[in-house]
């Protein structure tokens, strides 16, 4: 599986932006798929989650919980991040990753990542 995260960029603070990740490959093997960010100096962090198969959302971290919503498309295999009131803190690379189980900390697959500058 292949993943290619796009629409990165500068913004305000309090603006929004949505993320893409195209998603190629074996996607029939994909259980789930979600976001991740690393800011800099900093350690990657989890930021949401969902079920590929039912769609369901499986999970956000606190501090986007609120102002991202994630959500796909499995006709074109993209997968969203839609973020609002955005703030200086959401300032990193944020990557798109895809793997085979339902849970677990490890994923199979990742993106090249695309970075997301808030300016305060």
């Amino acid at each position: 599986v292949q993943l290619q995260a796009s629409g990165g960029g500068l913004v305000q603070a309090g603006g929004s932006l949505r993320l893409s990740c195209a998603a190629s490959g074996q996607t029939f093997s994909v259980n789930r798929m979600g976001w991740f960010r690393q800011a800099p100096g900093k350690e990657r962090e989890f930021v949401a989650a969902m079920s590929w198969w039912n769609g369901g959302t499986l999970g956000y971290a606190d501090s986007v919980k609120g102002r991202f919503t994630i959500s796909g498309d499995s006709a074109k295999n993209t997968l969203y991040l839609q973020m609002n009131s955005l703030k200086a803190e959401d300032t990193a690379v944020y990557y798109c990753a895809a793997d085979r189980s339902r849970r677990g900390s490890a994923w199979d697959y990742w993106g090249q990542g695309t970075l997301v500058t808030v300016s305060s």
